[in-house]
């Protein structure tokens, strides 16, 4: 370090010298030395005069706001405000949004260790702004800046949110609900690499009477839980139809993360002492997300749980939380989405039901056989008026051309495929190569371009997230969000062949009662699941608790 420092010094007075000095200064200040505290502070200072004499606002905003990160490190609080305030002020003169963000952040957090919560609840909304306001540039940026990135993003709005529910005041409840929405979708155009979503604000609050959103965020020390209930006595179509309501369970980030990923490990695995040994887990689970508002949602008389999951907990069934007798799927329908924003609630039209059925049972693509497939296929059949492609006719080629003239609203992919954090690993398996998951999205949205009717239901039904990737739901969302179908029924791991298709022919049976009497997708799916967890040889959340819906429940 002494001799990168002779060096930078070394450089004549001009903008790379100046750049260099402050990049000094941040690899300084990131090891975190007391006794380096002042030689930064110095480098920072002779950053700032020189770009002051050199007339650049962007790089004097960027010296100032370090200097006021120094200060923040060693608590002069004061001191680090006003350089922020300067820096930010700066920034935003010569609209670099890039740079602004971060002294927002900074503005944010000096302010908040002064207790000075409603500015610093100010300055934090300004950064998701800004975010929000950078989304298509970052979204394209290369990987080494949206990683740079993402290490802001989350913990911004996480601390936001902190600061909101610490008031439990209703507008601020709304607002954090409102921050959580916005990080799923910023996380989900760093999966698609662009800002591809059109979010609706305007829906976020049109949900039906009887369903309750629930939303868990895991926040530094404690699970957060907001739910957005029905108000009892309101009208559906009230304005102020909703009421929100704020859970905390003290649990730090990283136990919870562990316990997630446990539990995660643990429902993956086929074995016969497995739900012995889940029980307790999936209890524990239960007792953080949902005892907490137990009582409420109980009150609101809801039949579904909406939950909007966050981080570690998308790869988490919901529907096998289990409260010491009962599994959850026992009392509500569940579904899932990434944002009400982002799907709006629609219910199953009333209309013929048909299904386009592609299937694979043999090996392919060094994938193992699923020899339950060829049952799955006809159990369907069985059920509902199908066109079949299955295993030699499953191609690439014949998918996308029937796709667009099957005149049905359902299309059913039993094959093997992988959901994963990384688009490029994000696939479903045919005959003779594999569809990623921006090929398939493209597929699926000729549905809506070749005909009047729209898709509404993709199931994928062999499917599964990755197994230590803690973000590989991601994959799971972003074909719920990029397919043009209505609901997305999928696994979040490779259930047992020969379970899967005995639930798969319930849903359906289910499915066509529903079209009849008017039940929701998710309760079809509910159904099919308890049918299948009553069957002593499939008790185990294993065999039943991966499928999830997520989208339009109703």
């Amino acid at each position: 370090m002494p001799e990168v420092r002779k060096e930078v010094e070394a450089l004549p007075q001009s903008q790379t010298a100046i750049d260099a000095r402050i990049n000094l200064a941040q690899t300084m200040m990131r090891m975190r030395s007391n006794d380096l505290t002042r030689d930064t502070a110095n480098i920072l200072a002779v950053a700032i005069k020189q770009a002051q004499e050199l007339g650049n606002p962007r790089t004097l905003a960027y010296a100032e706001g370090s200097l006021g990160s120094v200060y923040e490190q060693t608590k002069q609080w004061k001191e680090a405000e006003k350089l922020t305030s300067q820096a930010l002020q700066l920034a935003q003169q010569v609209n670099a949004l890039d740079i602004a963000y971060l002294w927002q952040w900074q503005l944010g957090r000096v302010t908040k260790a002064q207790n000075k919560n409603d500015t610093a609840i100010a300055a934090y909304k300004e950064a998701v702004g800004t975010i929000k306001s950078l989304r298509a540039d970052l979204a394209a940026a290369s990987p080494d800046v949206q990683f740079s990135f993402r290490n802001a993003v989350e913990p911004i709005h996480r601390e936001l949110v902190e600061l909101l529910v610490g008031s439990e005041n209703t507008d601020n409840l709304k607002t954090a609900r409102d921050v959580i929405e916005g990080l799923q979708l910023v996380e989900l155009d760093n999966f698609f690499r662009e800002a591809c979503l059109t979010a609706k604000p305007e829906q976020i609050d049109k949900v039906d009477a009887k369903a309750a959103v629930i939303y868990p965020i895991i926040l530094k020390d404690q699970l957060a839980v907001i739910a957005s209930l029905p108000k009892l006595g309101a009208s559906s179509d009230s304005k102020d139809n909703r009421e929100f309501r704020y859970y905390k369970t003290k649990i730090n980030n990283k136990e919870f993360e562990r316990l997630a990923a446990r539990l995660n490990d643990g429902l993956r695995q086929q074995t016969g002492a497995i739900i012995d040994l889940m029980l307790p887990k999936l209890k524990t689970m239960y007792d953080l997300v949902i005892r907490p508002a137990a009582n409420d949602i109980a009150t609101s008389k809801v039949e579904t749980l909406v939950f909007v999951l966050d981080g570690v907990l998308r790869n988490i069934p919901m529907s096998a939380l289990y409260d010491g007798k009962q599994f959850l799927i026992e009392k509500y329908s569940i579904a899932l989405t990434p944002g009400l924003q982002l799907l709006a609630p629609r219910s199953l039209r009333q209309e013929r039901l048909g299904a386009l059925v592609a299937g694979l049972s043999e090996a392919r693509q060094n994938f193992s056989a699923l020899p339950s497939v060829a049952k799955e296929v006809s159990n369907i059949q069985s059920e509902i008026p199908s066109q079949v492609l299955f295993n030699k006719n499953f191609t690439n080629s014949a998918f996308k051309s029937r796709v667009s003239t099957a005149p049905f609203p359902i299309v059913h992919l039993a094959t093997h495929g992988q959901f994963s954090s990384n688009a490029e690993e994000t696939f479903i398996v045919t005959w003779d190569d594999k569809i990623k998951v921006n090929d398939l999205s493209g597929v699926l949205k000729t549905v809506e371009l070749s005909r009047d009717n729209s898709l509404e239901l993709l199931v994928l039904s062999a499917c599964g997230t990755a197994a230590g990737d803690t973000k590989s739901a991601l994959g799971l969302a972003g074909v719920a969000v990029r397919s043009g179908a209505r609901s997305t029924i999928a696994t979040l791991w490779q259930v047992n062949d020969d379970a899967s298709a005995k639930l798969i022919s319930q849903f359906y049976d289910e499915l066509v009662q529903a079209n009849k009497t008017g039940i929701s997708k998710a309760e079809a799916l509910r159904r099919a699941q308890v049918a299948i967890l009553k069957n002593p040889d499939y008790k185990s959340p294993y065999f039943w608790a991966a499928y999830v819906l997520l989208g339009n429940w109703t």
